[in-house]
C-alpha cells in the first residue's frame, strides 16, 4: 500500500467513531435496551468481538441476527449501527450480534469476510441465524451466505442486504450508477480496492464480489434494499435479478430520490422499510 493511502486509511480507521454520524433520527425503538454485551467468538483469525443486543425474554439458543456494519472496509466502528441493532432487536424480538471484524489498513481480503462467516457459524451452532449488513457490510453478508452454502457450515435463514457493495472487480469509473458520482464516489471505491483488495485477481472472487459468483442457487431468501441515486444501486439491482433467476426468493425495494444513506435521507419512508425488515427477520427466525 502506498504511503498516501496508508495515511488516509489509518486516519479514517481511527477517527470513524467521531466522524461517522448517521441514523440518529431513526431510533424508533430499542433505546431502552441495556448496553450491548461484549462477546468473544472464535474464528480462524483468532477471537473476534461481537456486541450482543438482547431483547427482554431472549434466552440462550434463541434466534440471532448477525449484523455487519458499513464503512468501506476502512472504518472499524461497529457502533455506527447501534441505532439499527437496537431497533431490530426490540422490534423483531431477536438477539443482534454486531460484529467487530478487522478492516484496512490492518487486514486485507478475505480476513473480514472469513471472520464474519466464522462468527455467524458460531452463532448458528447455538440457534437459528439470519445475516445482514449495510454497504460493505451488505456485501459481506452476501459473501457469508455464499461461504455457508459452499462449505455447508450452517444454513442462514435470511440475508438482509442494504445498499450492498457486491462488485469490487469492475472499474469504479464505470459504475457511477443512477446519480453521477454520489456519496460513494469513484475515488473512494478506488481507495477501497487498493487498501483492502490489493490483489487485483482476488477482486473477482465470489466472496469479494458476490455479484460475479458463478451460481447463486441454494441461497436463503434475500431482502435487497437499494437507493435511486446511489452509485452502488447497480450492484444491488443486478444481484436481486440474479437471485431471482437462480430461484431464490427476493424482496427488492428501491428508495426513491435518495443516495447511499437512504434511510436517513427519508426517515418517514424508513419507518416502513425498517418495519418490513423486522417482520421478515422475525418470521425467518421463528421456530414455526
Amino acid at each position: 500500500m502506498r504511503l498516501s493511502d496508508r495515511i488516509s486509511v489509518t486516519l479514517m480507521h481511527h477517527t470513524a467513531r467521531w466522524t461517522v454520524r448517521y441514523g440518529e433520527g431513526l431510533r424508533f425503538a430499542g433505546s431502552d435496551l441495556p448496553r450491548p454485551t461484549r462477546l468473544r467468538a472464535p474464528t480462524r483469525h483468532g477471537e473476534v468481538t461481537a456486541f450482543a443486543y438482547s431483547p427482554a425474554g431472549w434466552s440462550d439458543g434463541g434466534p440471532t441476527h448477525v449484523h455487519l456494519h458499513g464503512g468501506a472496509w476502512l472504518m472499524r466502528h461497529p457502533h455506527m449501527d447501534d441505532w439499527w441493532c437496537r431497533y431490530l432487536a426490540a422490534t423483531a424480538g431477536v438477539r443482534l450480534l454486531n460484529v467487530d471484524f478487522h478492516t484496512a489498513p490492518y487486514a486485507v481480503f478475505p480476513q473480514a469476510q472469513e471472520e464474519a462467516h466464522d462468527v455467524a457459524a458460531w452463532a448458528a451452532a447455538q440457534g437459528p441465524v439470519s445475516v445482514g449488513g449495510f454497504s460493505s457490510g451488505g456485501g459481506m453478508a452476501a459473501a457469508v451466505c455464499l461461504m455457508a452454502r459452499d462449505t455447508g457450515s450452517f444454513t442462514p435463514r435470511l440475508q438482509v442486504l442494504g445498499v450492498p457493495a457486491l462488485d469490487l472487480a469492475t472499474d469504479a469509473a464505470h459504475t457511477s450508477g443512477q446519480g453521477g458520482t454520489g456519496q460513494i464516489n469513484p475515488s473512494l471505491r478506488a481507495l477501497v480496492r487498493r487498501a483492502y483488495f490489493p490483489d487485483v485477481d482476488s477482486r473477482r472472487s465470489a466472496y469479494a464480489s458476490p455479484l460475479l459468483a458463478d451460481s447463486l442457487e441454494g441461497l436463503p431468501r434475500a431482502l435487497v434494499m437499494t437507493a435511486e441515486r446511489d452509485t452502488l444501486r447497480r450492484d444491488g439491482d443486478a444481484y436481486a435479478a440474479r437471485l431471482r433467476e437462480a430461484g431464490v426468493e427476493v424482496w427488492h425495494d428501491v428508495t426513491p430520490r435518495t443516495d447511499h444513506y437512504f434511510l436517513t435521507e427519508d426517515p418517514v419512508r424508513a419507518r416502513t422499510t425498517m418495519g418490513k425488515v423486522a417482520v421478515e427477520v422475525a418470521a425467518a427466525l421463528s421456530p414455526a
